[in-house]
């Protein structure tokens, strides 16, 4: 294949036991869905697969293997890298219309650990209020390790360095390949299905969208569920409310369920990650219906609207399209998601400002990561493996 080089990431605004084992979250699913659709594609139509190919090299923007550099500054490793064991870190960014091209945080954080075998993936989040020290930005917590890198306008390739090195120094863990993926990108992909198919645990009021003049409007600048109220009380407008059940949503109201963090079961960004699993395995379940798959058109569509919305560093002298080849096998790998600190909040405050820490078991996991030892930290705690979305 012609070589691709690496395009300027300066953006100033968004776009860029086996059966008790859960679903991949979000961000890492999309990551290993489009080496899946690639096969399956590569089965039906060779016509097909080059145009795909091709869509999917123009839309998929790259910064440089620097990006790479580990905890401890070394270089980043080479293509032969994904032979063996290899980690990739997923960033999910969520931005919202009028918001600064510099203030964009990366509140999902996610580690794919591949094992030496490409038998099984492994997927590790960071909690998002891990506080780190950030070189020339003192501490912070770890979802603003991207924010510091962005510059003043906007840089996706200075934010994901940032992160990768933070994350890295964390965890102890060096990263073959890493992407940054925006949220509001999966607006578009679900647009283009229609609808996808959701279920709500229990009634759960938005934070994002009320209801005014009887129709759901999206009011930005709200944080947290006591401004919600206030704004509520003070307008008359009332929280949109996702009602308990299973049905068929449009964009707008899938994507602000996946957002919310203050649900009633009080599992706060434990249970964000476990909705955004669910979100992707609707949209994959939609995606992969008859009628989709065998849709040039359709399948150009998907890939371009997710595409626009990722920025991806790969090891030195890989191709993208030579990546989502690498990760087809995993379609049929064992997909284990597991949950940091055992999914409980292990916070502190420093000031009035809350953090959160990691306790030894969750050190201990990631060091098994770094061994390619995860299968055997697993049995050991079981409590650290994600019940099913």
């Amino acid at each position: 294949m012609s070589k691709r080089r690496p395009r300027a990431s300066g953006r100033s605004t968004p776009g860029r036991s086996a059966a008790a084992r859960p679903k991949a979250p979000l961000w890492s699913k999309l990551v290993l869905t489009f080496g899946a659709v690639l096969m399956m594609i590569a089965g039906t139509s060779i016509v097909m697969l080059r145009s795909v190919v091709g869509t999917l090299e123009d839309a998929v923007d790259l910064a440089g293997a620097d990006v790479l550099a580990g905890p401890s500054g070394q270089a980043a490793p080479d293509a032969k890298a994904l032979k063996g064991a290899f980690d990739v870190l997923l960033l999910g960014i969520d931005t919202r219309p009028g918001q600064k091209a510099d203030d964009a945080r990366s509140d999902t954080i996610i580690i794919v650990h591949v094992s030496g075998t490409h038998q099984e993936a492994y997927l590790m989040s960071v909690p998002r209020d891990v506080r780190v020290e950030i070189p020339g930005k003192g501490h912070r917590k770890i979802n603003g390790a991207f924010q510091a890198g962005l510059g003043p306008q906007g840089d996706w390739k200075g934010g994901l360095k940032t992160a990768t090195q933070a994350i890295g120094k964390l965890t102890g863990i060096t990263f073959e390949a890493a992407a940054v993926i925006d949220f509001n990108g999966f607006n578009k992909i679900i647009t283009a299905l229609g609808s996808v198919r959701m279920c709500v645990d229990d009634d759960t009021k938005s934070i994002h969208h009320y209801v005014v003049n009887g129709k759901p409007k999206y009011i930005g600048g709200i944080a947290d569920n006591k401004e919600a109220d206030r704004y509520a009380g003070r307008t008359g407008n009332q929280r949109f409310v996702h009602k308990k059940g299973c049905r068929n949503m449009r964009a707008w109201e899938a994507l602000d369920f996946a957002r919310q963090r203050y649900l009633p079961d009080g599992s706060t960004d434990y249970g964000r990650q476990r909705h955004q699993q669910q979100l992707i395995q609707a949209i994959v379940a939609k995606a992969t219906s008859a009628g989709v798959l065998t849709d040039i058109g359709k399948v150009n569509n998907l890939i371009r609207a997710a595409g626009e919305s990722m920025l991806l560093s790969l090891p030195q002298g890989m191709e993208v399209i030579d990546f989502f080849f690498a990760l087809q096998d995993l379609a049929a790998a064992d997909l284990v998601s597991l949950k940091t600190n055992a999914g409980w909040y292990n916070g502190y405050e420093i000031n009035g400002e809350s953090f959160e820490d990691l306790n030894e078991e969750s050190k201990l996991m990631f060091k098994a990561a770094t061994l390619d030892k995860l299968g055997e930290f697993i049995a050991l705690y079981p409590n650290f493996v994600n019940r099913k979305a």
